[in-house]
């Protein structure tokens, strides 16, 4: 109990945004911000574990590029902050602690692509400690998906990648496949009250820093689309676990269901995302594709879920151009995973995704 105790304390004190200061030089080697000044992004740069992705407008130069970060009090970067690289390239970067006893590799990536339409799950980052789902074009990452990976990485549960709730699987539709499956967050999620961690994948990214202390808030769902999306279209298969819980509680006669959606919305200088507060209450929703009728089923089952608008909302084709329009795409192993209830064990199993849009703008 005394270790677990410590786990806990360091756990929180690491996402704390207050700490007792300390005389001894910093440890911690982050990025915590970056900008590119001259440069005209659709949306904040998104900062990832070791992973940096800048989203900017088309038509613009790649290859003189010169991004400025700040990073946790002490540390050091290497190239410095501000040298001017060649981005149609993932560029890395070194940060060194201030006490010089920790260092971070981070890949920088500068995006001018649209958001790609079609998923199939076949394409993930190497080196990384859980599965980071990824799309390409041309050989270069276009995409990040986004899952609490990171977040159940803190429990001290997972072994290896595959003992997270977001894996990929060899026996898909077509080739390899998304894998979901809701988890047991051991003693830690038990003493924080995160009894369970579904799986779940996501366009957008997840915030680390409030994993623990606002969870629904780490989901941040959304990346810009310049077109009217109509349908979401795919396969899936899903199993529920065999014992539902609420907030760890058994609940009889009560068995788990999956949940896949996609959301359109407006942003604006006070909305820049939806999360999981607010995903589906949001005045900025425009539209909303949701499974309605899933099931539990062996088989590859194919789902078609149009886009319902939401009443008296229209699309200003002018900043729909000009990105200020976001879309994301939502899986989950527990359809109330966000309240930490469902059954560990649960499994979905999605793959040959489409996004379906009118492209009359």
């Amino acid at each position: 109990m005394k270790t677990k105790h410590l786990t806990i304390c360091f756990l929180l004190a690491f996402l704390s945004t207050s700490c007792i200061k300390n005389e001894s030089p910093n440890s911690e080697a982050d990025i915590l911000t970056c900008t590119l000044p001259g440069v005209i992004l659709t949306i904040p740069p998104i900062i990832q574990n070791e992973d940096v992705t800048i989203l900017v407008t088309q038509n613009t130069d790649l290859t003189r590029l010169a991004p400025e970060f700040t990073l946790t009090p002490g540390a050091s970067i290497q190239p410095p902050s501000g040298t001017v690289r060649d981005f149609t390239q993932p560029q890395k970067y070194i940060v060194t602690s201030q006490d010089g006893q920790w260092q971070k590799l981070y890949t920088v990536s500068v995006v001018d692509s649209e958001l790609k339409t079609t998923y199939n799950f076949e394409d993930t980052l190497g080196g990384q400690k859980y599965y980071v789902f990824v799309e390409k074009e041309n050989g270069k990452v276009i995409m990040q998906w986004a899952s609490g990976n990171p977040g159940f990485a803190l429990t001290g549960v997972p072994k290896t990648a595959d003992d997270y709730p977001t894996l990929q699987a060899d026996y898909g539709k077509e080739g390899k496949c998304l894998e979901l499956i809701t988890r047991s967050t051991g003693s830690f999620g038990s003493l924080m009250k995160m009894p369970i961690a579904a799986g779940n994948l996501f366009i957008g990214s997840f915030d680390i820093l409030s994993a623990l202390k606002d969870p629904l808030a780490a989901t941040r769902f959304g990346l810009p689309f310049y077109h009217i999306p109509t349908y979401l279209t795919g396969y899936y298969k899903y199993r529920s676990g065999d014992q539902f819980t609420e907030q760890g509680k058994p609940v009889a006669d009560k068995r788990d269901i999956c949940d896949i959606y996609a959301i359109f919305y407006e942003t604006d200088n006070q909305v820049k995302t939806l999360d999981g507060t607010n995903a589906f209450t949001s005045p900025n929703l425009i539209s909303v594709a949701r499974i309605d009728d899933a099931k539990e089923t062996d088989q590859w089952t194919a789902f078609t879920l149009p886009f319902v608008a939401r009443p008296g909302k229209f699309i200003d084709k002018d900043k729909l151009r000009s990105g200020g329009y976001n879309v994301s795409i939502v899986f989950s192993s527990s359809m109330e995973g966000d309240k930490f209830n469902g059954a560990v064990g649960s499994t979905l199993l999605i793959d040959e995704v489409e996004l379906l849009f009118n492209s009359e703008n």
